[in-house]
């Protein structure tokens, strides 16, 4: 899901009281409470199963105040929150090698400079932070290093999408597989991230891109995003779908991306590479903790096989790439938005995404 905020008062300085959607439990339905959202601190705009806490990491919003030493954005700006850190100051922001931020790992519970919260509920307990954005609320305060300026012309809808499930598909293929020219792909699950790769693969210039998926109805979707072939498991019978795939592409596919997060299909994708060439990039998070388990003789016939953290992208840099590719209409972006709710109706967002039915549900602030 996407959310696009688009509140902004004459609150400098103080703290705000504003509707945020509050999970206090683990598979339980968001409420909407009343929320104080402390002033921002310096350099500001956790773990699983810790409650309450506010969800919520892809987003747009406006900046209503800064923090000491923030001197990238002020107030009135248009910026993009996104959970992975881009201090730009680390070995790893500065290397051209990596995208993993030292001075601020990924993970931890509060904000990454004090490990505190900024929001506490109407009777003065604390709600805890959700990587660094929290965005299902109609003020959030975000560290600089998880923030990004952008043109205040481009569309509000298409800038949310920008924040994490786009940028990971597309910079998979771009920056971490290196898509060539000419080369075959393979997709291990077709839902926002896996079309993203698509998406990327086509940009890339990729001849076959061959899209995996039980639910038939993406496969359709997936044509609009440069998917030329398909594979639904179910219809292949006895055949190992890893065999299906290399008779497709007469021998392995160049690339192949795990988009699921089952221990089992990243081995499938790993399987399905060309002998001494091939590459499986794992963008899914192993849903149910199962290690992954590869044989030594696939890995000696030279293929490769790597994870991937918001696909490689350095957000500060390359968001702004990306959305002038989508001016230039390089870069689709529409058809990944197939509902939009109101913030009072969030939990229909989710029901959608659970059905199957959306790929990114826009919820509004304030309209």
């Amino acid at each position: 899901m996407a959310q696009i905020i688009r509140s902004l008062a004459k609150t400098l300085g103080k703290p705000i009281k504003c509707k945020g959607a509050v999970c206090r439990g683990a598979g339980e339905a968001l409420v909407i409470e009343e929320i104080e959202v402390a002033t921002p601190k310096a350099y500001e705009e956790g773990p699983r199963g810790v409650f309450p806490r506010i969800f919520g990491h892809e987003a747009v919003g406006m900046v209503e105040s800064v923090g000491d030493n923030v001197v990238e954005v002020k107030e009135g700006d248009i910026v993009i929150p996104f959970f992975h850190p881009n201090c730009e100051e680390c070995w790893d922001c500065k290397s051209k090698e990596s995208n993993i931020c030292s001075k601020f790992p990924f993970g931890g519970l509060g904000m990454p400079r004090d490990g505190t919260s900024r929001f506490t509920d109407s009777k003065g307990e604390i709600v805890h932070n959700f990587i660094k954005v929290s965005s299902f609320i109609e003020y959030t305060v975000v560290d600089i290093c998880n923030l990004v300026k952008i043109n205040p012309d481009f569309p509000l809808d298409k800038a949310c999408l920008l924040s994490c499930g786009v940028p990971t598909g597309i910079g998979a293929a771009w920056k971490t597989a290196k898509v060539k020219k000419g080369s075959t792909v393979a997709i291990f699950g077709l839902g926002a991230i896996g079309l993203a790769v698509a998406e990327g693969a086509r940009i890339s210039g990729a001849a076959k891109i061959i899209g995996i998926d039980l639910n038939p109805q993406k496969f359709k979707l997936g044509s609009k995003f440069g998917v030329t072939d398909f594979i639904n498991p179910k219809d292949c019978g006895n055949r190992p779908v890893n065999e299906v795939i290399k008779e497709m592409t007469d021998g392995g596919a160049d690339y192949c991306f795990e988009c699921v997060g089952l221990a089992s299909l990243m081995n499938l994708a790993f399987t399905s590479c060309r002998n001494g060439s091939g590459k499986t990039i794992i963008l899914g998070i192993e849903m149910n903790g199962t290690p992954l388990s590869l044989g030594c003789y696939e890995l000696l016939r030279g293929k490769t096989i790597t994870g991937s953290i918001f696909g490689g992208i350095k957000a500060k840099t390359d968001i702004p790439i990306l959305a002038q590719s989508y001016i230039d209409k390089e870069l689709h972006l529409d058809d990944f938005i197939t509902h939009e709710v109101n913030f009072e109706d969030i939990n229909e967002a989710f029901d959608l995404l659970i059905q199957g039915k959306s790929l990114r549900c826009i919820i509004w602030m304030g309209r």
